[in-house]
């Protein structure tokens, strides 16, 4: 079973509607209108909140030159210091307010994720509706603390963290006072190759660990954010951008408006194609049913002649006498003449001038139920 989870008025577990997270991230360039207008469009494209990041260059990391400062790891901002990409991509504080009450004004949670201890306390000033734990901050112990501290829901990026560092991270938000807490897969790579993402961990993740699970996903398109909600991903977080062809660091693997639109509908449509576990045939197949194989004259049958496999077919549409029963009908005789194409039943079938005796040998003939071995449903 699930954990609780909820953020505002929204559950979030398995069998809800996914709950779509807009990170905004670094593609407001700096430019409070467009951070404005980015969150217009992330509600326009059917998302449920916006994610904001909270920190300085200063209380993420130092201003040095240092090699150890230097990024060198195959992505796009190779050959820059951290400080000087961070400066470029923090979001002003003082615009956090202001943006969280143009979201709330929309219908939209806002949160963040903090990168210190004075950003939590920040975020908390903010009245923020829940706390983000970044993939590169799961080890931060204390950092973990303080947001489970606040008792908000909580939620938890897993990329790079092996399943031991997961178990640790969810021990230490629950001993310091969460009580709702979700998981995300993550494959922090920027972008991500399709061929590292490994969705199947996320069913794995939801039996381990027992809690919500999502995605945020940092590959190209919206394939891999539609095949986790197949695989039960609960919540799902995407860069939006109002246009790629902007400068920023995160804006090449971000989404446009109008692609995170299309994603957003693609998941709505797993989540009712998805439905539950169900044998039966519902709505349009009801009535498709007709459709089925049965038992018809396929040429003209006097009284007193017997039915044989030239005369009576199994065929489209079902109105006649189930197929499983052809066997028990050759060699029997026609009651009256039967009309080419006559959906066959027993009425029309006489057996030594008794019906009784037909009628009473096809209940013995009902299909038996077939046990199946017992399968695991993840």
């Amino acid at each position: 079973m699930t954990a609780r989870f909820q953020i505002g008025s929204r559950e979030v577990r398995p069998g809800a509607p996914v709950y779509v997270i807009a990170e905004l991230s670094a593609n407001h360039n700096q430019d409070f209108e467009k951070a404005i207008q980015t969150i217009r469009a992330a509600k326009d494209a059917g998302a449920d909140a916006v994610k904001l990041q909270t920190y300085t260059p200063d209380t993420i990391t130092l201003a040095s030159d240092r090699e150890e400062f230097r990024i060198n790891a195959g992505t796009l901002w190779d050959g820059r210091t951290l400080h000087d990409l961070y400066k470029e991509a923090f979001m002003p504080w003082e615009w956090q307010p202001k943006l969280k009450n143009s979201a709330e004004d929309l219908g939209l949670d806002l949160f963040s994720s903090a990168f210190d201890p004075t950003a939590v306390d920040f975020l908390e000033r903010m009245n923020v509706p829940a706390h983000k734990v970044a993939s590169f901050e799961l080890v931060d112990i204390g950092l973990i603390q303080k947001m489970a501290h606040t008792g908000k829901p909580l939620i938890l990026s897993t990329g790079m963290a092996t399943v031991e560092e997961i178990e640790e991270a969810v021990q230490v938000a629950r001993q310091a006072g969460a009580d709702q807490i979700a998981l995300l897969k993550c494959t922090s790579a920027y972008p991500a190759p399709p061929e590292d993402m490994n969705l199947r961990t996320i069913p794995e993740m939801m039996q381990r660990f027992g809690l919500p699970v999502g995605l945020s996903d940092h590959t190209m398109g919206i394939a891999a954010s539609v095949a986790a909600v197949a695989l039960g991903a609960c919540i799902i977080e995407k860069h939006l951008t109002l246009s790629r062809s902007l400068p920023g660091p995160d804006s090449a693997f971000s989404l446009e408006p109008h692609e995170f639109k299309s994603m957003v509908e693609a998941v709505r449509t797993v989540e009712k194609a998805l439905g539950t576990v169900d044998f039966s045939a519902h709505g349009k197949q009801e009535s498709s049913k007709a459709f089925r194989r049965s038992l018809f004259a396929v040429e003209d049958i006097s009284e007193g002649a017997q039915f044989t496999a030239s005369n009576v077919r199994s065929i489209r549409p079902g109105y006649g006498l189930h197929p499983r029963y052809l066997p028990v009908l050759l060699g029997k005789r026609a009651a009256r003449d039967i009309k080419k194409g006559t959906p066959l039943d027993w009425k029309l079938v006489a057996e030594g001038g008794s019906l009784t005796s037909i009628a009473d040998r096809t209940k013995m003939e009902e299909p038996r139920t077939i046990r199946l071995p017992s399968a695991k449903i993840v």
